[in-house]
């Protein structure tokens, strides 16, 4: 196994030198996003559609209601575009023309597999679930039959990719830098408040301690 996932179609034109396609970047970008957006065609109209997923190993995995049109279009064979992105910063230059972000994003090119043996696809649902709610699996109650039939589940390989990477300070115009005007990154990021619980909690149910971890006062 290769640990360049460069191909033609993944190789980065504009900016090549953000251009990474090692594994271990690929996999850490993919490992922190929560949300992919899915690029295909389907009756001959595009469609981008966002959602949640997971990652195993080399596949990347995703779920969705049997009778979605994405997921019935992907089951049947359509090609993807899957995007990630993670943006770290706003990069503010001293001209509007130079201004930018520090982001991190990655683009993989597959046709998925649905997963339809039991287990495999239970499997695939934990996974998907442990990737946004690390811990959550262990605490709920599983998919009944009737809910795994009604959920469908792809695995795509994640063997033709690339990943595109800016990170640092504004680049300006050598002139440009005489100007009076403040210039720098304004850093960002996701993170999680403290949890909201619902109001139909049963008396004595507590906070799981997988999400008292990162809330220790709550």
């Amino acid at each position: 196994m290769t640990d360049s996932l460069r191909t033609q179609r993944t190789e980065v034109h504009r900016l090549p030198a953000r251009g990474v396609y090692d594994r271990e970047t690929i996999h850490a970008i993919l490992d922190e996003g929560m949300i992919c957006h899915i690029g295909f065609v389907f009756e001959g109209s595009p469609f981008v559609i966002p959602t949640g997923y997971g990652r195993a190993g080399e596949q990347l995995l995703i779920h969705g209601s049997s009778a979605s049109r994405m997921l019935r279009a992907l089951s049947a064979g359509a090609a993807a575009c899957i995007t990630v992105t993670l943006i770290d910063g706003l990069v503010l230059a001293r001209s509007a023309f130079h201004h930018s972000m520090n982001y991190r994003s990655v683009v993989v090119l597959a046709k998925g597999v649905p997963i339809g043996e039991h287990e495999a696809k239970m499997e695939a649902l934990r996974v998907v679930t442990e990737h946004l709610a690390p811990g959550r699996w262990d605490g709920v109650r599983r998919p009944t039959p009737q809910e795994m039939k009604a959920t469908s589940v792809i695995s795509f390989p994640i063997a033709e990719a690339s990943a595109k990477v800016r990170v640092g300070p504004p680049k300006d115009d050598a002139e440009d830098y005489a100007l009076p005007i403040w210039a720098g990154v304004l850093p960002m990021s996701l993170t999680t408040a403290a949890p909201i619980a619902d109001d139909k909690n049963l008396p004595g149910v507590d906070l799981p301690d997988y999400l008292r971890r990162d809330y220790p006062g709550k």
